[in-house]
């Protein structure tokens, strides 16, 4: 499992996949398909950091405890926070690192990062359509993306 404190958890729009973000700098996915939570991959990112936290669609699950191999690799600091697009196929997540990255779930490859904030991003959210994605920071600003245009 995570070797630090799991920061945030989110459900994929169907409910068969979670995801779980840590103070490890870790984000695994976890497939719930089975009687129990089952590694189902890692995000690899062309870096060779790791992220830590998740947040979906403003919904939040604590208390679960992750059991997995494979971390998603990409940020270079603490995740805060992840969110799963409206059908599923893109997931985003947030770090101390001031960038937001873009995931495909299916594949488990970095698609983007998104920079401009000047302090710790600490959460995500996609909006209704998928369209544009929110992020917020400690830079005391939030910025509204359109991911569509990378």
């Amino acid at each position: 499992g995570h070797s630090r404190d799991v920061s945030s958890v989110a459900f994929s729009p169907d409910s068969k996949t979670l995801a779980s973000a840590s103070g490890d700098k870790t984000v695994k996915l976890w497939d719930l398909s089975g009687d129990a939570p089952v590694e189902k991959g890692t995000l690899r990112g062309h870096s060779k950091h790791n992220p830590k936290c998740l947040c979906t669609h403003g919904k939040y699950r604590s208390g679960y405890k992750a059991n997995s191999k494979c971390p998603v690799r990409g940020h270079s600091d603490w995740v805060r926070c992840v969110a799963w697009n409206h059908d599923g196929s893109l997931l985003a997540s947030a770090s101390d690192d001031q960038t937001v990255k873009l995931w495909d779930p299916t594949t488990m490859e970095e698609k983007g990062t998104l920079k401009g904030h000047s302090g710790y991003v600490y959460c995500v959210a996609f909006s209704p359509d998928g369209s544009l994605l929110a992020s917020s920071s400690t830079d005391r600003t939030v910025k509204l993306w359109d991911h569509t245009m990378m």
